[in-house]
């Protein structure tokens, strides 16, 4: 079984394998059945099975930091409190540019060769209906990187607009992939193209039976 390795300063900032809060920010705890409000989870490849192949990373602070577009410009905000230990910069949000802001951590993610650690936004962006959520920017860390010194977050250029970091709840995800993408595009010959056809086709005919295993990601 392969590995990630962490060092941090914060014992609140280990990175825990992600899980579907249900109920939560997955959804309902609803039962996939005929008459049954569809949840995102219900969609086992598309949703079900991506959310939980990384990890979390979790707000290290005590009170609820809130980050806002006020005249234009990026701000702090929420009850900040003291500065945690550690020498991280507080507050944690200096401005990247134009239309990104930071978060400072200091996390230090290790995995094996050949692999390479990815940011992105943590699967509960996708389902929030408050429009609150941050939008981690996507980043590649290489195994030979030693530390992990900000999250980079796009903010939303509309006014008014805060994104909301409270204590214990994920504001990234990780996952773990290949560090280069050695593939090419290549169209399928007629003879693939007909397989794969009738592979769909099989699929599509087999949806009650491959649609039972669906409520086990309630036990997730």
């Amino acid at each position: 079984m392969a590995k990630v390795k962490y060092r941090l300063n914060d014992p609140r900032l280990a990175p825990r394998r992600t899980r579907l809060e249900i109920p939560g920010w997955a959804g309902k705890r609803e039962p996939r059945a005929n008459g049954s409000r569809e949840q995102v989870w219900h969609c086992v490849p598309l949703f079900g099975r991506r959310a939980i192949t990384g990890s979390n990373c979790f707000t290290p602070t005590t009170n609820e930091l809130h980050v806002s577009t006020r005249d234009g410009r990026v701000g702090p905000g929420g009850r900040l409190g003291p500065p945690p230990d550690g020498g991280v910069q507080w507050p944690p949000f200096p401005n990247f540019g134009d239309g990104f802001y930071t978060y400072q951590i200091l996390l230090d993610l290790k995995v094996e060769k050949g692999m390479a650690v990815r940011t992105e936004p943590h699967p509960r962006f996708y389902t929030d209906s408050t429009d609150t959520v941050p939008i981690a920017v996507p980043a590649l860390l290489r195994n030979w990187w030693p530390m992990m010194f900000f999250f980079a977050y796009s903010r939303r250029r509309a006014e008014g607009r805060t994104h909301i970091f409270r204590p214990n709840e994920p504001f990234a995800q990780i996952i773990v992939i290949p560090e280069e993408a050695s593939f090419e595009l290549e169209k399928m010959d007629e003879e693939e193209s007909a397989e794969r056809e009738l592979q769909a086709r099989r699929i599509y005919n087999s949806r009650p039976t491959l649609s039972e295993g669906t409520n086990d990601l309630l036990d997730r």
